[in-house]
């Protein structure tokens, strides 16, 4: 460790009473030559550690070990100039083992110091942590073995490859410091056993052997992108030693690795090299080398890269940045001593008193580590004191001297010392001047401490000398104090006064606790909150209560905890929304004040990984600074770019972003204004976007200026008192303070809205009375006073703020959604939803219904219903009725309007219903009725007005349809006669072509327009589908399906016909129609499909066929059936064509003339006919 260097002093000391009284000066009486330092040795060897002090004579030298006295043994004793002398150092369990911390303690006549500490340690080494494992690798590439052990002194690493030393003298090899052989473009030689070898001064181990094995390279070689296999780690060294990061990439072609910094610095080239083909290794860290660095692989030539990054963060020993400078003091006066350190980590500061640690203990107190303040200075006082700063890279001290001056022109002490509770935080004292020398005051210093306990820190308030009373107002509640007085004078202070004890009250909180609002995921928010600092907790507080909501809803939740707990996850939130948080503390008495409302925004619930929220601590430096600290979340996996800081004061627009490094983990705010409220917010950021954020507020303190010393303020008005008289109005009243005797006293109202942020909006009201009627205010709005008093040019500090909400106004809107539902015959379900933006719970609601008939007589029937129901049922309906049905709801305050008429009809008809569900008529399906679960709804105006309209629609499409439908009869009718009387010539030509028939070209055009439906295309698999016979009105009826039958001849399409016209017309009569047809049908030539009448249904599946032209007909007509067998052609299967009774209506449809055939393939298929 290095030794820390001390200033001395040359000349000749001044008397010191001929030094100004608050002089500056540096004394030789006693300090160190020599110190310890830190020292590593072997077991059984022989160990000096150095201490030479210089002074005046005599001077006594005492060790310490772990700060206990070290006595003198056979072993261990102290050399005559002060050095202590171990003969062996033994290293056993216990009290026997030598290692420790070691402190050497001089002392003379003027005091004690005492020396850095010094870290005997005994060499070391442990088993392997981490061994070499095989390893198969390609020809080409790289091989990489790595071992780790701990040992003291750290060892040195080699290695041996088939237990013979590996060579390093090539440059396919590296082995680096931290125990990492590399071995790049490996080849079949490299085959083989390897094993680290870890040596000191302690011992030598050999690690297990790994093998590596060399397999071919891919041939050919691909174009491979740049991986990077072993890239840096995160490491943390000390000063003055050597970092290595490691980077080894791979890729086709061999990439280039060059490093870089994330902050854009350039690296350090005198104390930098490259190890192997890419390691970087730092030698003589310092601190400015700690930061983020960059490893990029980069395919040569092409912009193909990878990278990949490690932060180096480097350890250094405390160094002073202020030193304790030596003071000549008066007897009774006030000693300051200051100290500054820095060091990474932060140095923790400590003071000693001739050699012993120093505790805050009434008189003497330690200021926030850094400031020694000793007040009314006794003798005993007169002391060499030391400032120790210690991390846990070293130690370092610093001296300086407290010299007592005696005087006896001083005055007498004051008299007559009274104190009175004021209240749970203020006692007032009061006191009469000095009997002797008062005239020579200038000054009074009040003194206070606890009571009760050990270790009291005593406070201390200036005041001037044109009174004799002063409040102390900030106590902890219950508790006991002490209090004494001195007078000043220029030349020394006085004796002190008697001492007076007195007990302060206990009362509700004066502030609220400083609350923390971060995310850890997207639908969580963690609230965590400070203590309240004693002085304005005004007693034990047993209770917390945390009111939530979203900053879109008026709805607030709360959640009451015990006072013993800090933090609370609030679980179950909306992603990505703006939650606004406040919260208050209660003690026995009661509930103080609500905090402001914070707000907090979720994340965004998404699957890119962004930081976590960092850890936010808030300090407040002084009374216009604020230190803000933080440090990454430990579940924290995500690498972070840097961090945006965001600040505003309570009420104001906010300041930022400040964008901060990833390095930095503090910032300082200042330029702020005393007593006043801040938010702070802080997230990380990285090249993915934002991370989570973290919200905390603070406050800052006041300052004491020369005026608040030599006149305190007058307190503020008490028991502040808020009660709502309407809508629009509050009434205040509050008391006077006590001690307050001036003639003329005004007081400031300030009143304003509960989170407000425009500050202008704030009202603030001037009056002489102690009460006071707030008026045009809000409804259901609540509102924050406070009250301060104006007397003699002086103006108090605020009262405690005190809340109240405004009585709300009857809704202003009607329920909302009115729905009625018809559930069962006679009853109907009637729901709503609550009136869109009511700022009150609603009451009741009222329900107003009645028939037509009723209503128009002004005769409805009344129902109630609690404010958290929000449906009902009216039963006893009459049926065939239209029922009107209106809701309004009430509140605390007054009824609201109603809604809009809603109209319910009940069917007169007979209904089937189902056991669930509305209920519906049997012409429905049970599907029908499950897909119109929804029906019944009321029926405004304007869908009565379109269901007429519709209706009317329909009719008129029907009546169309029907006239269609009638023309076209007529048009069949007359094809049907007409193909009668040629059927017989038809069936004697049936070989004739059909597309040069007369009969066909006078009535082709005819038939074609009389056409609806081509016929279906079948498949050659079609078969004979079959009914019985159906009886009706004593007509026999044989209803059949013409199956399709079709065969693809020369693109042209030929019909079979049956063997007479009987079989194919037959009387009319009724027939039973069967449709089990789904989705769409394949059709012929057109492609259309046509449902206008059952008997074109009868013919749905009936299509053109294809075949050769037949070769008998008639023998296997059988009933009334018509079977006709098709002889086939070569290799073709016989088809048959069934023809069934239909009506003389039905009609083949003819493909059109543009998908006949004009070429015939044969004689016997070249003609077609028509049936």
């Amino acid at each position: 460790m290095e030794i820390s260097k001390r200033r001395t002093c040359v000349g000749t000391v001044v008397i010191a009473l001929l030094l100004p009284i608050s002089g500056i000066w540096c004394f030789t009486e006693l300090f160190f030559m020599r110190e310890p330092h830190d020292i590593t040795a072997l077991r059984k060897d022989p160990v000096v550690l150095d201490c030479q002090a210089h002074g005046e004579l005599p001077i006594t030298i005492v060790w310490l070990k772990n700060g206990q006295r070290l006595a003198d043994t056979e072993r261990t004793y102290i050399l005559s100039n002060g050095s202590l002398y171990i003969t062996e150092v033994e290293h056993r369990r216990g009290d026997r083992s030598d290692e420790g911390y070691y402190e050497c303690l001089a002392q003379n006549k003027y005091g004690a110091i005492l020396s850095q500490k010094s870290h005997l340690t005994v060499a070391s080494m442990s088993p392997f942590e981490v061994q070499p494992v095989p390893t198969v690798v390609r020809e080409g590439e790289v091989a990489r073995f790595i071992c780790k052990i701990h040992a003291n002194p750290p060892p040195i690493i080699t290695w041996e490859f088939n237990r013979t030393t590996l060579p390093l003298a090539t440059d396919r090899i590296t082995v680096l410091p931290t125990g990492v052989l590399q071995i790049y473009g490996v080849d079949k030689q490299h085959t083989g056993q390897y094993r680290c070898v870890a040596t000191n001064i302690a011992n030598r181990r050999r690690s297990a052997e790994a093998i590596l094995t060399v397999i071919p390279a891919w041939e050919p070689k691909t174009l491979q992108k740049p991986v990077i296999i072993a890239g840096p780690q995160n490491i943390t060294v000390p000063v003055h030693q050597t970092a290595m990061l490691e980077c080894v990439a791979i890729g086709s072609p061999k990439p280039l690795v060059s490093w870089s910094r994330f902050d854009h610095r350039s690296i350090d080239v005198f104390n930098t090299r490259v190890l192997g083909n890419g390691n970087l290794m730092i030698s003589d860290v310092k601190v400015q080398h700690a930061g983020i660095y960059v490893c990029r692989a980069t395919t040569p030539g092409t912009r193909n890269y990878t990278v990949a990054t490690a932060m180096l963060t480097v350890l250094a020993p405390p160094s002073f940045v202020e030193w304790p400078e030596s003071l000549t003091r008066p007897r009774a006066g006030t000693a300051r001593f200051m100290c500054q350190a820095e060091g990474i980590p932060t140095p923790k500061i400590s003071w000693l008193k001739n050699g012993q640690r120093i505790h805050s203990n009434g008189r003497i107190k330690v200021q926030y580590s850094s400031k020694l303040v000793i007040n009314q200075i006794i003798p005993e006082d007169d002391a060499i004191y030391q400032c120790v700063a210690e991390n846990e890279q070293g130690s370092v001290l610093s001296v300086a001297r407290l010299i007592v001056i005696m005087s006896e022109d001083r005055p007498s002490a004051p008299r007559n010392i009274q104190a009175e509770t004021v209240s749970s935080s203020g006692i007032l004292l009061s006191w009469q001047r000095p009997m002797y020398n008062s005239d020579k005051v200038i000054a009074y210093s009040v003194h206070y401490m606890k009571a009760e306990g050990l270790n009291n820190e005593e406070y201390q308030v200036v005041i001037g000398n044109d009174t004799t009373r002063y409040i102390i107002d900030d106590l902890e509640p219950a508790s006991n104090y002490t209090f004494y007085i001195v007078a000043y004078m220029p030349m020394g202070a006085s004796r002190m006064s008697e001492h007076v004890t007195q007990h302060t009250l206990e009362d509700v909180p004066l502030r609220v606790p400083e609350i923390s609002l971060t995310s850890r995921s997207p639908t969580d928010i963690l609230i965590s909150w400070l203590p309240i600092p004693a002085k304005f907790r005004r007693g034990r507080i047993i209770a917390y209560r945390i009111h939530y909501r979203k900053s879109t809803e008026r709805a607030v939740h709360l959640v009451e905890l015990p006072g013993a707990i800090s933090d609370h996850l609030l679980e179950d939130v909306e992603p990505d929304s703006t939650y606004l948080v406040r919260i208050s503390a209660a003690t026995k008495i009661g509930w103080g004040e609500s905090s402001i409302w914070t707000s907090h925004r979720t994340p965004k619930a998404t699957s890119v990984k962004v930081p976590l929220a960092p850890e936010l601590r808030l300090e407040p430096f002084n009374c216009t600074t604020i230190t803000v600290k933080w440090k990454q979340a430990e579940e924290n996996d995500v690498q972070i770019q840097g961090y945006r800081l965001f600040y505003r004061e309570e009420s104001q627009q906010e300041t930022g972003p400040i964008t901060l490094g990833m390095q930095n983990s503090h910032y300082t705010i200042s330029g702020l204004d005393p007593r006043r409220k801040y938010h702070i917010r802080l997230l990380a950021y990285n090249s993915m976007g934002e991370g989570y954020q973290a919200d905390q507020t603070v406050s800052t303190p006041g300052c004491v200026s020369v005026r608040d010393r030599m006149v305190p303020p007058p307190p503020p008005p008490h028991h502040l008192y808020a009660k709502a008289n309407s809508s629009s109005s509050i009434s205040l009243q509050w008391g006077k303070p006590a001690f307050t005797a001036a003639p003329v006293i005004n007081y400031t109202v300030r009143c304003n809205p509960v989170g407000l942020q425009n500050a202008s909006l704030v009202m603030y009201l001037q009056t002489s009375e102690t009460h006071m009627l707030v008026i045009g205010l809000q409804p259901f709005t609540k509102y924050e006073f406070a009250v301060r008093l104006h007397a003699d040019q002086l103006s108090s500090p605020w009262s405690p703020v005190v809340y109240q909400l405004t009585l709300p106004e009857a809704p202003t809107n009607p329920p909302s959604g009115v729905k009625a539902t018809l559930i069962e015959e006679g009853t109907a379900l009637i729901s709503w939803k609550p009136p869109e933006n009511t700022n009150t719970a609603v009451t009741q609601y009222t329900i107003l219904y009645a028939s037509r008939k009723a209503w128009i007589g002004g005769e409805w029937q009344v129902l109630h219903r609690e404010g958290s129901i929000t449906m009902t049922l009216l039963e006893n309906l009459d049926p065939g009725n239209v029922y009107l049905i209106q809701i309004s709801a009430t509140n605390e305050v007054g009824e609201g309007p109603f809604s809009n008429i809603v109209e319910l009809v009940i069917p007169a008809t007979e209904t089937v219903y189902f056991s669930q569900g509305p209920k519906w008529s049997d012409s429905l399906s049970s599907a029908d009725a499950k897909g119109n679960s929804d029906v019944f709804y009321h029926l405004d105006q304007k869908s009565m007005t379109g269901i007429i309209v519709g209706v009317c629609i329909a009719l008129t499409c029907i009546i169309i349809c029907i006239l269609i439908l009638l023309y076209r009869s007529k048009a069949r009718k007359s094809s049907a006669v007409k193909a009668e009387q040629q059927g017989n010539v038809q069936l004697a030509h049936v070989t004739s072509p059909l597309v040069n028939g007369n009969h066909l070209a006078k009535s082709k055009d005819e038939q074609w327009e009389n056409m609806e439906t081509l016929m279906p295309m079948m498949p050659e698999n079609a078969f004979l589908d079959t009914k019985q016979p159906v009886r009706r009105n004593g007509f026999g009826v044989s209803p059949y399906q013409l199956t399709e039958l079709s065969r693809e001849e020369s693109g042209g399409s030929v019909l079979i016909p049956p063997t007479s016209l009987p079989a194919v017309f037959t009387a009319m009569g009724d027939t039973e129609y069967s449709h089990n047809s789904d989705g769409s049908h394949e059709t012929g030539d057109s492609g259309r499909y046509s449902h206008d009448s059952r008997e074109e249904m009868e013919m749905l599946h009936l299509s053109s066929v294809t075949c050769d032209p037949p070769a008998f007909l008639g023998s296997s007509v059988q009933g009334d059936t018509a079977s006709i067998p098709v002889q086939p052609t070569s290799g073709e299967d016989q088809r048959v064509l069934v023809v069934s009774h239909s009506t003389t209506s039905d009609l083949l449809a003819l493909p059109r003339p543009s998908h006949m055939s004009s070429k015939p393939t044969s004689e016997n298929t070249s003609n077609q006919f028509p049936i």
